[in-house]
C-alpha cells in the first residue's frame, strides 16, 4: 500500500487526490472501559477486525478524547470511576458535534434495570461479557458496513 501511495504522489495531485479518495478508511471506535484486562481484549478485538481504536479509562478521559479526536462510535462500560457510561452519553447526546455518534454501552446484569432507562441515549445495549462477534457485528450494523 505504501508503494501505492508513493506512486500516486509522484504522479499529478489530481490522480494522487482520486487515489486517496477510493483508499478505504477504517472507522475509529472510542473504547471506554475501566478495567485494563477487558480494555485490552477488545482493543486486540477491534483493531484485528479492521478498526481504528482509541482507548480511554473512565467517562471524563473519554470526553476529552471525544472532543479532541475523530471518532465514528463509542463503545463505553456502563459503570465507571469519574464519569459513568450513561452520564458520557449524555454529554455526547447534548454536544452539537458529537450527538451523532452512534453509542454503544457495555453493562452487567446486574444494572439491566438502571441502563433500560437510558435507551434514548444509547443505540445498542450488551451484555458482558461481550462476545467479540457479537461487538463486531453491532459495529458493522451502526456504521452500515455489512458484513
Amino acid at each position: 500500500m505504501s508503494q501505492e501511495r508513493q506512486s500516486s504522489s509522484a504522479s499529478t495531485g489530481q490522480n494522487e487526490a482520486v487515489d486517496v479518495a477510493k483508499a478505504p478508511l477504517q472507522p475509529c471506535v472510542l473504547l471506554v472501559e475501566d478495567d485494563r484486562s477487558v480494555r485490552r481484549y477488545l482493543e486486540v478485538t477491534l483493531q484485528r477486525s479492521g478498526y481504528t481504536v482509541i482507548t480511554a479509562t473512565d467517562g471524563l478521559e473519554a470526553m476529552k478524547l471525544a472532543l479532541s479526536s475523530q471518532i465514528d462510535v463509542v463503545v463505553t462500560d456502563a459503570v465507571m470511576p469519574n464519569l459513568s457510561g450513561q452520564e458520557l452519553a449524555r454529554f455526547l447526546r447534548s454536544n452539537q458535534k458529537l450527538s451523532h455518534l452512534p453509542i454503544v454501552l457495555l453493562t452487567g446484569q446486574d444494572n439491566k434495570e438502571a441502563a433500560g432507562r437510558e435507551k434514548n441515549l444509547i443505540d445498542v445495549f450488551l451484555y458482558k461479557p461481550v462476545k467479540a462477534e457479537e461487538l463486531k457485528s453491532c459495529l458493522a450494523g451502526l456504521l452500515g458496513q455489512g458484513q
